[in-house]
């Protein structure tokens, strides 16, 4: 039992916690610069991708040690998301980003809005080369997943060039060249060059809304199941205007991460400390029956087989047995639905924050939510 719960604080230190932080540069130049009061569903954002890219470049077991000394892997990841223009996934690049999904800078966001922010950011961000699927209408379209997943990143139609580290951004620069190593060295290859496999790491996040003012309790035992996954990468929710990061649970407990606290921004340089983006106390606990019902589920798939392994669990596990499934999955693309095109990066020289205005606007707002049957 100790050591179970030695294991569990292992794993909550080692992710990469995101809170509100002030005395940042402005958003959009004249914008906030602080996020607290509204930002804390776009911090969540921000922690379930941190933890796919974790999950991508260091693996699941990988685990933080605070005496320092992490990989070079870490503190690429952790640089895309400091508070700072140039940082591909920072609080400026989704906030002015969630321009394009109908919201003002400083409003507050639910998790289906701030899943197709990280869908369009995720573009620019040819290092990672992620995959971030959004499902429409409770259903998983496995055909869709693939194709995503399958197709040619567009890092692999990047001419190779030097690329240094930390150099300055520009107006003609796209995220991913933002997203850039975090101490003062140079390079040995261009990271925009690297080869890729066949198949893209995918994030893969499921908007539900799991009843009407509460979430059913039908629901409960499916959402546990899926936390148990190993492809599970965390539940965006929380409860009205309060965002969390779900992360597990104990009995009829959730465990979240909480981005309720303020800290001020930390510098951009060769020796960004990272202390204050782990937290260091016991995980928060909230019980299930509070929970708000509007989520959104997250798992990340590193392979094709990984992906296979989900589907298969999700028809055992949640399908098969549930008398109210959570969401649907199905092989085929519904054929009353509008064609699936894989998203693409723009081959406009922008960056994602100023294209705002460029994918569909199906199913992307919060009222646009199907509701489970009760």
């Amino acid at each position: 039992m100790e050591a179970g719960k030695t294991e569990l604080l292992s794993d909550v230190h080692s992710r990469l916690w995101f809170t509100y932080r002030k005395k940042f540069s402005p958003i959009g130049g004249t914008g906030p610069s602080s996020d607290a009061g509204w930002g804390c569903m776009l911090r969540c954002g921000q922690m379930i991708l941190a933890q796919a890219l974790v999950c991508s470049q260091l693996g699941r077991a990988w685990r933080w040690r605070a005496q320092g000394g992490q990989p070079e892997k870490y503190h690429r990841i952790l640089h895309c998301f400091l508070d700072r223009k140039d940082s591909c996934y920072s609080i400026h690049q989704m906030a002015q980003m969630g321009v394009g999904e109908g919201k003002s800078v400083g409003e507050w966001y639910g998790p289906n809005t701030v899943a197709q922010v990280l869908k369009k950011l995720a573009l620019f961000d040819d290092w990672n080369s992620l995959a971030v699927y959004v499902s429409m209408d409770n259903t998983v379209v496995i055909e869709d997943i693939k194709k995503q997943c399958r197709q040619a990143s567009s890092a692999s139609r990047l001419r190779p060039r030097p690329c240094g580290w930390q150099e300055p951004f520009t107006s003609r620069e796209t995220p991913e060249q933002a997203c850039s190593h975090t101490d003062g060295h140079r390079a040995t290859t261009c990271p925009h060059s690297q080869s890729h496999s066949d198949w893209r790491p995918l994030l893969l996040v499921i908007p539900l809304r799991m009843g009407i003012n509460h979430i059913n309790p039908v629901y409960i035992q499916a959402l546990k199941e899926c936390f148990k996954m190993p492809q599970s990468c965390g539940v965006l929710g929380g409860k009205p205007n309060l965002a969390y990061y779900f992360i597990g649970f104990v009995g009829e407990e959730l465990i979240y991460l909480d981005p309720h606290t303020t800290q001020s921004a930390v510098e951009a340089g060769s020796g960004v400390d990272d202390q204050s983006y782990h937290c260091l106390r016991s995980p928060r606990r909230m019980k299930i029956t509070n929970l708000d019902p509007s989520v959104a589920l997250g798992f990340f798939c590193k392979s094709e087989d990984d992906f296979d392994s989900w589907c298969n669990l999700v028809q055992q596990e949640i399908q098969m047995k549930r008398n109210l499934r959570m969401f649907e999955l199905v092989e085929n693309h519904p054929p009353h639905w509008p064609p699936f095109v894989p998203p693409t990066k723009p081959e406009v020289q922008t960056t994602g924050a100023e294209f705002i205005e460029s994918t569909d606007k199906l199913f992307e707002s919060e009222e646009e939510f199907e509701i489970l049957n009760v």
